[in-house]
Protein backbone atom coordinates (compact mmCIF):
# COMPACT_ATOMS: atom_id res chain seq x y z
CA UNK A 1 0.00 0.00 0.00
CA UNK A 2 1.12 3.54 -1.18
CA UNK A 3 1.14 6.46 1.76
CA UNK A 4 1.93 9.52 2.53
CA UNK A 5 5.34 10.24 4.56
CA UNK A 6 6.44 12.31 7.07
CA UNK A 7 9.36 11.91 8.58
CA UNK A 8 9.81 13.83 12.15
CA UNK A 9 13.87 14.22 12.86
CA UNK A 10 14.62 14.32 16.60
CA UNK A 11 18.58 14.99 17.29
CA UNK A 12 19.64 12.93 19.60
CA UNK A 13 16.91 11.28 21.48
CA UNK A 14 17.59 8.51 23.86
CA UNK A 15 16.09 5.51 23.65
CA UNK A 16 15.97 4.83 27.66
CA UNK A 17 14.46 7.93 27.89
CA UNK A 18 12.27 7.49 25.96
CA UNK A 19 10.71 4.51 26.97
CA UNK A 20 11.25 5.82 31.07
CA UNK A 21 8.63 8.69 30.09
CA UNK A 22 6.29 6.66 27.95
CA UNK A 23 5.94 4.50 31.03
CA UNK A 24 5.34 7.70 33.34
CA UNK A 25 2.95 8.79 30.92
CA UNK A 26 5.29 12.07 30.26
CA UNK A 27 4.86 11.02 26.60
CA UNK A 28 1.73 9.91 25.42
CA UNK A 29 1.53 10.52 21.79
CA UNK A 30 4.80 8.88 20.81
CA UNK A 31 3.54 5.93 23.28
CA UNK A 32 -0.32 5.42 21.54
CA UNK A 33 2.27 5.80 17.87
CA UNK A 34 4.29 2.92 19.42
CA UNK A 35 1.90 0.60 20.05
CA UNK A 36 0.65 -0.23 16.22
CA UNK A 37 4.32 0.36 15.44
CA UNK A 38 7.58 -0.97 14.26
CA UNK A 39 10.06 0.78 16.43
CA UNK A 40 13.06 -0.38 18.71
CA UNK A 41 17.25 1.08 18.58
CA UNK A 42 18.37 3.13 15.66
CA UNK A 43 21.94 2.08 15.22
CA UNK A 44 24.07 5.40 14.20
CA UNK A 45 27.39 6.14 12.12
CA UNK A 46 30.89 6.04 13.88
CA UNK A 47 31.46 8.85 14.63
CA UNK A 48 27.92 9.04 15.58
CA UNK A 49 27.68 12.69 15.37
CA UNK A 50 25.07 15.07 13.18
CA UNK A 51 26.73 15.44 9.85
CA UNK A 52 27.67 11.57 8.86
CA UNK A 53 24.58 10.40 10.79
CA UNK A 54 21.70 12.11 9.09
CA UNK A 55 23.36 12.23 5.67
CA UNK A 56 23.35 8.33 6.15
CA UNK A 57 19.89 8.47 6.59
CA UNK A 58 19.09 10.30 3.69
CA UNK A 59 21.04 9.01 1.31
CA UNK A 60 20.82 4.90 2.48
CA UNK A 61 24.44 4.62 2.20
CA UNK A 62 27.45 4.79 4.91
CA UNK A 63 30.03 7.62 4.82
CA UNK A 64 32.56 5.78 2.83
CA UNK A 65 30.28 6.24 0.04
CA UNK A 66 28.51 9.68 0.60
CA UNK A 67 31.82 11.35 1.83
CA UNK A 68 30.58 13.22 4.46
CA UNK A 69 32.45 12.58 8.04
CA UNK A 70 31.75 15.62 9.97
CA UNK A 71 31.25 19.40 8.91
CA UNK A 72 34.57 19.98 8.32
CA UNK A 73 37.38 17.93 6.37
CA UNK A 74 41.05 18.57 5.96
CA UNK A 75 42.25 19.65 2.53
CA UNK A 76 44.22 17.48 0.85
CA UNK A 77 47.74 18.16 0.20
CA UNK A 78 47.97 20.86 3.61
CA UNK A 79 46.71 20.04 7.50
CA UNK A 80 44.32 23.15 6.69
CA UNK A 81 40.23 22.51 6.96
CA UNK A 82 37.66 23.39 5.33
CA UNK A 83 33.78 24.05 5.71
CA UNK A 84 31.65 22.46 3.37
CA UNK A 85 28.99 20.01 4.59
CA UNK A 86 26.36 18.82 1.89
CA UNK A 87 28.63 20.48 -0.85
CA UNK A 88 30.85 17.16 -0.04
CA UNK A 89 28.12 14.73 -0.26
CA UNK A 90 28.53 12.16 -3.34
CA UNK A 91 25.11 10.16 -3.29
CA UNK A 92 21.75 11.79 -3.93
CA UNK A 93 19.34 12.10 -1.20
CA UNK A 94 15.90 10.79 -0.32
CA UNK A 95 14.25 13.97 -0.89
CA UNK A 96 15.82 14.30 -4.37
CA UNK A 97 14.86 10.77 -5.12
CA UNK A 98 11.42 11.12 -4.40
CA UNK A 99 11.41 14.48 -6.31
CA UNK A 100 13.02 13.09 -9.29
CA UNK A 101 9.61 10.88 -9.56
CA UNK A 102 7.37 13.52 -9.68
CA UNK A 103 6.04 13.62 -6.23
CA UNK A 104 5.92 16.93 -3.37
CA UNK A 105 8.25 17.13 -0.92
CA UNK A 106 9.19 19.66 2.01
CA UNK A 107 12.37 18.97 3.88
CA UNK A 108 13.02 21.25 6.95
CA UNK A 109 15.86 22.24 8.82
CA UNK A 110 18.15 18.68 8.25
CA UNK A 111 21.84 19.33 8.82
CA UNK A 112 23.76 19.07 5.53
CA UNK A 113 21.37 19.97 3.30
CA UNK A 114 23.09 23.18 2.88
CA UNK A 115 22.91 24.50 -0.49
CA UNK A 116 18.98 23.55 -0.91
CA UNK A 117 18.26 21.12 -3.63
CA UNK A 118 15.76 22.82 -6.44
CA UNK A 119 13.06 19.95 -5.75
CA UNK A 120 9.69 19.86 -6.58
CA UNK A 121 8.12 21.16 -3.02
CA UNK A 122 10.09 23.05 -1.12
CA UNK A 123 13.45 22.89 1.52
CA UNK A 124 14.74 25.02 4.17
CA UNK A 125 18.49 24.34 5.08
CA UNK A 126 19.75 23.19 8.48
CA UNK A 127 22.55 24.85 10.57
CA UNK A 128 25.36 24.84 7.83
CA UNK A 129 23.27 27.71 5.66
CA UNK A 130 25.65 30.49 5.23
CA UNK A 131 23.32 32.78 7.16
CA UNK A 132 24.05 33.74 10.13
CA UNK A 133 21.20 35.84 11.23
CA UNK A 134 17.82 36.78 9.59
CA UNK A 135 15.76 34.83 7.11
CA UNK A 136 17.49 34.96 3.14
CA UNK A 137 16.29 33.16 0.28
CA UNK A 138 19.68 31.90 -0.44
CA UNK A 139 18.85 28.86 2.43
CA UNK A 140 15.50 27.94 1.01
CA UNK A 141 13.93 26.30 -2.51
CA UNK A 142 12.00 28.36 -3.38
CA UNK A 143 13.79 31.14 -3.01
CA UNK A 144 10.82 33.62 -2.51
CA UNK A 145 9.64 31.38 0.24
CA UNK A 146 12.24 33.29 2.25
CA UNK A 147 9.55 36.27 2.25
CA UNK A 148 6.95 34.53 3.19
CA UNK A 149 8.48 32.99 5.66
CA UNK A 150 10.06 36.14 6.96
CA UNK A 151 6.47 37.75 7.09
CA UNK A 152 4.69 35.12 9.44
CA UNK A 153 7.43 33.64 11.51
CA UNK A 154 10.38 36.69 11.70
CA UNK A 155 13.94 35.97 12.23
CA UNK A 156 14.51 31.94 11.54
CA UNK A 157 17.16 31.14 14.16
CA UNK A 158 20.24 29.23 13.77
CA UNK A 159 22.00 30.05 16.43
CA UNK A 160 19.82 31.79 19.45
CA UNK A 161 22.76 31.16 22.36
CA UNK A 162 26.22 30.61 22.33
CA UNK A 163 26.57 27.05 23.54
CA UNK A 164 30.65 27.91 24.48
CA UNK A 165 29.37 30.47 27.39
CA UNK A 166 28.06 27.99 29.51
CA UNK A 167 30.14 29.68 32.45
CA UNK A 168 28.04 32.98 32.17
CA UNK A 169 25.88 33.51 34.98
CA UNK A 170 21.93 32.37 34.52
CA UNK A 171 23.26 30.90 31.32
CA UNK A 172 21.28 27.26 31.72
CA UNK A 173 18.41 29.04 32.72
CA UNK A 174 18.45 31.16 29.82
CA UNK A 175 19.61 28.57 27.45
CA UNK A 176 16.56 26.57 28.59
CA UNK A 177 13.86 29.50 28.14
CA UNK A 178 15.24 29.80 24.54
CA UNK A 179 15.14 26.34 23.89
CA UNK A 180 11.62 25.44 24.45
CA UNK A 181 10.82 28.94 22.63
CA UNK A 182 12.78 27.42 19.52
CA UNK A 183 11.23 24.15 19.64
CA UNK A 184 7.56 26.20 19.23
CA UNK A 185 9.10 28.54 16.20
CA UNK A 186 9.79 24.91 14.49
CA UNK A 187 6.96 23.38 14.73
CA UNK A 188 4.49 26.51 14.30
CA UNK A 189 6.69 26.61 11.12
CA UNK A 190 6.64 23.09 10.44
CA UNK A 191 3.07 23.04 11.25
CA UNK A 192 2.35 25.50 8.61
CA UNK A 193 3.95 24.20 5.67
CA UNK A 194 2.33 20.95 6.52
CA UNK A 195 -0.97 21.97 5.96
CA UNK A 196 -0.43 23.91 2.84
CA UNK A 197 -1.08 21.04 0.56
CA UNK A 198 -1.08 16.88 0.69
CA UNK A 199 2.70 16.45 0.76
CA UNK A 200 3.92 12.85 -0.70
CA UNK A 201 7.08 13.23 1.69
CA UNK A 202 6.93 15.65 4.60
CA UNK A 203 10.21 15.96 6.83
CA UNK A 204 11.04 18.05 9.78
CA UNK A 205 14.38 18.42 12.12
CA UNK A 206 13.72 19.32 15.64
CA UNK A 207 17.23 19.72 17.46
CA UNK A 208 16.35 20.82 20.92
CA UNK A 209 16.55 17.11 22.42
CA UNK A 210 20.39 17.08 21.36
CA UNK A 211 21.48 20.53 22.44
CA UNK A 212 19.40 19.64 25.99
CA UNK A 213 21.35 16.78 26.26
CA UNK A 214 24.44 18.02 26.44
CA UNK A 215 24.10 20.80 28.42
CA UNK A 216 21.74 19.58 30.94
CA UNK A 217 22.22 15.67 31.55
CA UNK A 218 24.04 16.48 34.83
CA UNK A 219 21.00 18.11 36.00
CA UNK A 220 18.92 15.45 35.17
CA UNK A 221 21.40 12.37 36.15
CA UNK A 222 21.46 12.14 40.11
CA UNK A 223 24.91 9.85 39.68
CA UNK A 224 26.41 12.21 37.07
CA UNK A 225 29.97 12.71 38.22
CA UNK A 226 29.16 16.27 36.32
CA UNK A 227 26.63 16.64 38.78
CA UNK A 228 26.34 20.36 40.97
CA UNK A 229 26.60 20.02 44.29
CA UNK A 230 23.05 21.86 44.94
CA UNK A 231 20.40 21.54 41.66
CA UNK A 232 17.44 23.56 41.54
CA UNK A 233 14.20 21.83 40.49
CA UNK A 234 13.54 23.38 37.12
CA UNK A 235 17.00 23.33 35.84
CA UNK A 236 16.84 19.09 36.88
CA UNK A 237 13.60 19.20 34.94
CA UNK A 238 14.55 21.06 31.47
CA UNK A 239 15.40 17.70 29.92
CA UNK A 240 12.34 15.59 30.66
CA UNK A 241 10.46 19.51 29.59
CA UNK A 242 12.22 19.33 26.22
CA UNK A 243 11.17 16.01 25.77
CA UNK A 244 7.39 16.29 26.68
CA UNK A 245 7.25 19.07 24.21
CA UNK A 246 8.94 17.33 21.32
CA UNK A 247 6.17 14.01 22.61
CA UNK A 248 3.55 17.43 21.65
CA UNK A 249 5.02 18.73 18.91
CA UNK A 250 4.77 15.06 17.04
CA UNK A 251 1.27 14.53 18.11
CA UNK A 252 0.17 17.98 16.46
CA UNK A 253 2.23 17.76 12.84
CA UNK A 254 0.58 13.40 12.65
CA UNK A 255 -2.49 14.96 13.28
CA UNK A 256 -2.04 17.82 10.81
CA UNK A 257 -0.60 14.77 8.49
CA UNK A 258 -4.06 13.05 8.85
CA UNK A 259 -5.13 9.64 8.50
CA UNK A 260 -3.24 7.39 5.86
CA UNK A 261 -0.02 8.73 6.26
CA UNK A 262 3.07 6.75 7.58
CA UNK A 263 4.91 8.49 10.55
CA UNK A 264 8.80 7.75 10.72
CA UNK A 265 10.55 9.25 14.33
CA UNK A 266 13.95 8.71 14.11
CA UNK A 267 17.77 9.94 15.91
CA UNK A 268 20.59 10.28 14.55
CA UNK A 269 22.04 8.94 18.03
CA UNK A 270 21.25 8.43 21.44
CA UNK A 271 22.46 10.22 24.55
CA UNK A 272 24.17 9.51 27.86
CA UNK A 273 26.35 11.10 30.47
CA UNK A 274 30.19 12.33 30.11
CA UNK A 275 32.80 11.17 32.72
CA UNK A 276 35.02 13.64 35.05
CA UNK A 277 38.21 12.11 33.16
CA UNK A 278 40.16 13.85 30.22
CA UNK A 279 42.10 11.87 27.27
CA UNK A 280 44.53 13.93 25.32
CA UNK A 281 45.11 11.69 22.50
CA UNK A 282 47.92 14.03 20.88
CA UNK A 283 50.14 13.64 24.38
CA UNK A 284 49.24 10.20 24.58
CA UNK A 285 50.65 9.88 21.09
CA UNK A 286 53.61 11.70 21.95
CA UNK A 287 54.48 9.55 25.35
CA UNK A 288 54.20 6.75 22.02
CA UNK A 289 56.78 8.30 20.10
CA UNK A 290 54.47 9.07 17.58
CA UNK A 291 54.03 12.92 17.54
CA UNK A 292 56.25 15.67 18.57
CA UNK A 293 55.32 19.45 19.95
CA UNK A 294 56.59 22.21 19.52
CA UNK A 295 59.65 23.82 21.43
CA UNK A 296 57.21 26.26 22.46
CA UNK A 297 54.33 24.12 23.00
CA UNK A 298 51.01 26.03 21.82
CA UNK A 299 51.48 29.59 21.82
CA UNK A 300 50.15 30.34 18.89
CA UNK A 301 47.46 27.79 18.90
CA UNK A 302 46.68 29.24 22.23
CA UNK A 303 46.47 32.73 21.30
CA UNK A 304 44.06 31.82 18.13
CA UNK A 305 41.76 29.95 20.43
CA UNK A 306 41.95 33.28 22.79
CA UNK A 307 41.50 35.69 20.08
CA UNK A 308 38.40 33.51 18.62
CA UNK A 309 36.84 32.98 21.92
CA UNK A 310 36.56 36.52 23.12
CA UNK A 311 35.47 37.77 19.46
CA UNK A 312 32.68 35.53 19.72
CA UNK A 313 31.88 36.51 23.48
CA UNK A 314 32.59 40.57 22.98
CA UNK A 315 30.65 40.66 19.79
CA UNK A 316 26.91 40.44 18.66
CA UNK A 317 25.49 37.92 16.03
CA UNK A 318 25.43 40.43 13.21
CA UNK A 319 28.89 41.69 13.90
CA UNK A 320 30.13 38.34 14.33
CA UNK A 321 28.78 37.87 10.68
CA UNK A 322 30.48 40.86 9.40
CA UNK A 323 33.76 40.35 11.09
CA UNK A 324 34.51 36.55 9.90
CA UNK A 325 33.28 37.93 6.07
CA UNK A 326 36.24 40.36 6.32
CA UNK A 327 38.46 37.16 7.25
CA UNK A 328 37.42 34.73 4.98
CA UNK A 329 41.01 34.32 3.39
CA UNK A 330 41.27 32.44 6.89
CA UNK A 331 37.72 30.16 7.44
CA UNK A 332 39.43 27.04 7.98
CA UNK A 333 43.35 27.86 8.00
CA UNK A 334 42.09 29.21 12.06
CA UNK A 335 40.42 26.17 12.61
CA UNK A 336 43.43 23.89 11.51
CA UNK A 337 45.74 26.92 13.06
CA UNK A 338 43.80 25.87 16.77
CA UNK A 339 43.74 21.92 16.37
CA UNK A 340 47.39 21.73 14.75
CA UNK A 341 49.20 24.55 16.20
CA UNK A 342 50.94 22.93 18.46
CA UNK A 343 52.31 19.84 16.92
CA UNK A 344 56.27 19.39 14.80
CA UNK A 345 55.11 18.01 11.62
CA UNK A 346 58.86 17.04 11.06
CA UNK A 347 58.64 14.71 13.96
CA UNK A 348 54.88 13.37 13.65
CA UNK A 349 54.05 9.75 12.55
CA UNK A 350 50.51 9.98 13.41
CA UNK A 351 48.24 12.77 15.04
CA UNK A 352 44.59 13.21 16.21
CA UNK A 353 42.00 16.06 15.36
CA UNK A 354 41.38 15.37 19.08
CA UNK A 355 37.25 16.02 18.24
CA UNK A 356 35.56 14.55 21.43
CA UNK A 357 32.33 13.56 19.25
CA UNK A 358 34.97 11.79 16.47
CA UNK A 359 37.55 10.31 18.64
CA UNK A 360 40.64 9.16 15.43
CA UNK A 361 43.73 9.72 14.54
CA UNK A 362 45.02 10.40 10.78
CA UNK A 363 48.56 9.33 9.78
CA UNK A 364 51.32 11.87 8.48
CA UNK A 365 52.14 10.27 5.12
CA UNK A 366 55.54 10.91 3.09
CA UNK A 367 54.24 12.35 -0.40
CA UNK A 368 50.79 12.67 0.98
CA UNK A 369 51.22 15.46 4.10
CA UNK A 370 53.24 18.49 3.05
CA UNK A 371 56.17 17.02 6.01
CA UNK A 372 55.00 13.83 5.76
CA UNK A 373 56.93 11.25 8.10
CA UNK A 374 55.32 7.56 7.31
CA UNK A 375 57.21 6.06 4.53
CA UNK A 376 53.92 4.74 2.66
CA UNK A 377 55.63 1.11 2.76
CA UNK A 378 54.70 1.32 6.87
CA UNK A 379 51.26 2.30 6.75
CA UNK A 380 50.07 -0.62 7.06
CA UNK A 381 52.76 -2.53 10.14
CA UNK A 382 52.24 0.89 11.62
CA UNK A 383 48.70 1.16 12.03
CA UNK A 384 48.46 -2.47 13.16
CA UNK A 385 50.77 -1.64 16.10
CA UNK A 386 48.69 1.82 17.07
CA UNK A 387 45.65 -0.41 17.12
CA UNK A 388 46.90 -3.11 19.05
CA UNK A 389 48.31 -0.20 21.45
CA UNK A 390 45.14 1.59 21.66
CA UNK A 391 43.11 -1.45 22.10
CA UNK A 392 45.47 -2.30 25.43
CA UNK A 393 44.85 1.24 26.55
CA UNK A 394 43.72 1.41 30.44
CA UNK A 395 42.47 3.63 32.67
CA UNK A 396 44.81 4.92 34.58
CA UNK A 397 42.70 5.05 38.14
CA UNK A 398 40.28 2.00 37.17
CA UNK A 399 42.29 -0.38 35.03
CA UNK A 400 39.61 -0.84 32.67
CA UNK A 401 40.06 -0.35 29.04
CA UNK A 402 39.39 2.60 27.05
CA UNK A 403 38.98 1.84 23.73
CA UNK A 404 36.16 -0.81 22.87
CA UNK A 405 37.27 -1.27 19.52
CA UNK A 406 39.94 0.65 16.95
CA UNK A 407 38.68 0.70 13.77
CA UNK A 408 40.59 0.39 10.63
CA UNK A 409 39.13 2.73 8.30
CA UNK A 410 38.76 0.58 5.38
CA UNK A 411 36.82 -2.05 7.76
CA UNK A 412 34.61 0.45 8.53
CA UNK A 413 34.00 2.45 5.72
CA UNK A 414 32.68 1.09 1.83
CA UNK A 415 33.32 3.38 -0.84
CA UNK A 416 34.95 5.93 -3.14
CA UNK A 417 35.27 8.52 -0.69
CA UNK A 418 36.96 6.19 2.41
CA UNK A 419 40.66 7.75 1.45
CA UNK A 420 38.63 10.78 3.49
CA UNK A 421 38.53 9.03 6.88
CA UNK A 422 40.42 9.53 9.38
CA UNK A 423 42.71 6.04 9.15
CA UNK A 424 41.97 4.69 12.56
CA UNK A 425 38.67 5.16 14.16
CA UNK A 426 38.18 5.01 18.13
CA UNK A 427 34.96 3.33 19.77
CA UNK A 428 35.47 4.31 22.97
CA UNK A 429 34.76 2.15 26.02
CA UNK A 430 32.55 3.71 29.03
CA UNK A 431 33.90 4.74 32.45
CA UNK A 432 30.81 2.72 34.16
CA UNK A 433 28.13 4.59 32.82
CA UNK A 434 29.67 7.76 31.45
CA UNK A 435 31.85 8.68 28.44
CA UNK A 436 35.10 9.40 28.03
CA UNK A 437 36.17 13.09 27.47
CA UNK A 438 38.94 13.75 24.47
CA UNK A 439 40.03 17.00 24.99
CA UNK A 440 42.35 19.45 23.01
CA UNK A 441 46.11 18.86 24.22
CA UNK A 442 47.54 22.39 23.16
CA UNK A 443 51.00 21.22 23.64
CA UNK A 444 52.62 18.48 25.81
CA UNK A 445 51.69 17.84 29.12
CA UNK A 446 50.07 14.72 30.90
CA UNK A 447 47.69 12.45 28.87
CA UNK A 448 45.25 11.98 31.40
CA UNK A 449 44.01 14.46 33.69
CA UNK A 450 40.62 15.14 36.01
CA UNK A 451 38.19 18.03 34.88
CA UNK A 452 38.63 20.57 37.35
CA UNK A 453 35.58 21.47 39.56
CA UNK A 454 35.10 24.76 36.97
CA UNK A 455 35.06 22.43 34.00
CA UNK A 456 32.62 20.03 35.50
CA UNK A 457 29.02 21.71 33.63
CA UNK A 458 31.75 21.93 30.46
CA UNK A 459 30.76 23.52 27.22
CA UNK A 460 30.91 22.85 23.62
CA UNK A 461 34.65 22.05 22.35
CA UNK A 462 35.57 22.11 26.04
CA UNK A 463 34.01 19.24 27.24
CA UNK A 464 29.96 18.59 27.63
CA UNK A 465 28.23 16.94 30.61
CA UNK A 466 25.89 15.07 28.28
CA UNK A 467 26.92 13.55 24.75
CA UNK A 468 26.49 11.06 22.20
CA UNK A 469 25.76 7.93 22.60
CA UNK A 470 25.42 5.43 19.28
CA UNK A 471 22.18 3.81 19.49
CA UNK A 472 18.76 6.35 18.89
CA UNK A 473 15.61 5.55 18.62
CA UNK A 474 13.12 4.87 15.19
CA UNK A 475 9.75 4.25 15.06
CA UNK A 476 7.38 3.44 11.98
CA UNK A 477 3.61 3.51 12.34
CA UNK A 478 1.71 2.99 9.12
CA UNK A 479 -0.20 -0.26 7.33
CA UNK A 480 2.86 -1.38 5.61
CA UNK A 481 4.65 -1.88 8.57
CA UNK A 482 3.92 -5.27 11.06
CA UNK A 483 3.91 -3.83 14.60
CA UNK A 484 7.04 -5.55 16.43
CA UNK A 485 10.09 -4.36 17.91
CA UNK A 486 12.92 -4.30 15.96
CA UNK A 487 16.86 -2.66 15.94
CA UNK A 488 17.62 -0.89 12.40
CA UNK A 489 20.75 0.67 10.92
CA UNK A 490 20.62 4.65 9.88
CA UNK A 491 20.74 3.47 6.06
CA UNK A 492 17.68 1.41 6.60
CA UNK A 493 15.65 4.97 6.67
CA UNK A 494 15.88 5.69 2.61
CA UNK A 495 15.03 2.21 1.26
CA UNK A 496 11.95 2.12 4.24
CA UNK A 497 10.20 5.42 3.12
CA UNK A 498 10.90 5.00 -0.47
CA UNK A 499 8.50 1.25 -0.16
CA UNK A 500 6.27 3.11 2.34
CA UNK A 501 5.77 5.52 -0.83
CA UNK A 502 5.64 3.15 -3.60
CA UNK A 503 8.97 3.52 -4.95
CA UNK A 504 11.85 0.67 -5.06
CA UNK A 505 14.93 1.87 -4.04
CA UNK A 506 17.94 1.92 -6.22
CA UNK A 507 19.99 -1.09 -6.32
CA UNK A 508 23.02 0.89 -4.43
CA UNK A 509 21.20 1.77 -1.14
CA UNK A 510 23.00 -0.07 1.64
CA UNK A 511 20.21 -0.60 3.77
CA UNK A 512 16.66 -3.08 4.15
CA UNK A 513 13.24 -1.58 4.07
CA UNK A 514 11.11 -1.77 7.03
CA UNK A 515 7.81 -1.24 5.22
CA UNK A 516 6.69 -3.89 3.33
CA UNK A 517 7.67 -2.91 -0.82
CA UNK A 518 4.43 -3.84 -2.80
CA UNK A 519 4.65 -5.63 -6.59
CA UNK A 520 3.80 -2.91 -8.42
CA UNK A 521 6.28 -0.65 -6.40
CA UNK A 522 7.54 1.58 -9.31
CA UNK A 523 11.26 1.30 -10.08
CA UNK A 524 13.83 4.01 -9.62
CA UNK A 525 16.60 2.87 -11.41
CA UNK A 526 20.27 4.02 -10.86
CA UNK A 527 19.81 7.38 -11.94
CA UNK A 528 22.49 9.31 -10.48
CA UNK A 529 24.26 7.13 -8.56
CA UNK A 530 27.38 8.03 -8.36
CA UNK A 531 28.52 11.66 -8.58
CA UNK A 532 32.04 14.02 -7.76
CA UNK A 533 31.14 15.93 -4.81
CA UNK A 534 30.69 19.87 -5.25
CA UNK A 535 32.93 22.09 -5.28
CA UNK A 536 32.78 23.60 -1.69
CA UNK A 537 31.59 26.87 -0.25
CA UNK A 538 33.16 30.24 -1.51
CA UNK A 539 35.45 31.51 0.73
CA UNK A 540 32.51 34.26 2.32
CA UNK A 541 30.65 31.13 2.69
CA UNK A 542 33.04 29.41 4.94
CA UNK A 543 33.66 32.68 6.99
CA UNK A 544 30.19 32.66 8.09
CA UNK A 545 29.63 28.41 8.15
CA UNK A 546 32.82 29.39 10.62
CA UNK A 547 30.80 31.77 12.65
CA UNK A 548 27.92 30.02 13.21
CA UNK A 549 29.45 26.62 14.18
CA UNK A 550 31.96 28.70 16.11
CA UNK A 551 28.64 30.01 18.23
CA UNK A 552 26.98 26.44 18.05
CA UNK A 553 30.14 25.52 19.84
CA UNK A 554 31.01 22.91 17.12
CA UNK A 555 34.94 24.19 17.03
Amino acid sequence: MTARVIVIGLDGLEPTLVQRWIDSGDMPAIGRLRERARWGALRSTLPCATFPAWTSLMTGVNPGEHGVFDFARLIKGSYDVAFDGALARRRPTLQRLVSDAGMRVASIGFPGTWPPEPINGVVISGFDSPVAVGIDDSFVHPPELAAELRSRFGRYVFADFAETHTWLPGWHRRAADKLARGLERRLALADHLLGREPWDLFMVHFGESDTAGHHFWAFHDPASPRRPTSVAADLEGVLRGIYVALDRAVARLVERAGEGAAVLLASDHGFGGSSAKVLHLNRWLAEQGHLRFNPRPGLTQRATALGIKAGMALAPGRLQERLWRLARPLAGRAEARRRFGGIDWGGTLAYSEELSYHPSIRLNVQGREPMGRLAPREVGPFTDRLIEALEALRDPWSGRPVVARAWRREALYQGAAVDQAPEVVLDLALDGQYTYNCLSSQGPGPAWRWLSAGERLGAKGAGMNGTHRREGFWLLSGEGSAPRRKRAEMVDMAPTVLAALGLAAPSWLEGCSQWRLQPDARPLGDVEATRAARGGYTPAQQAIVEARLRKLGYI
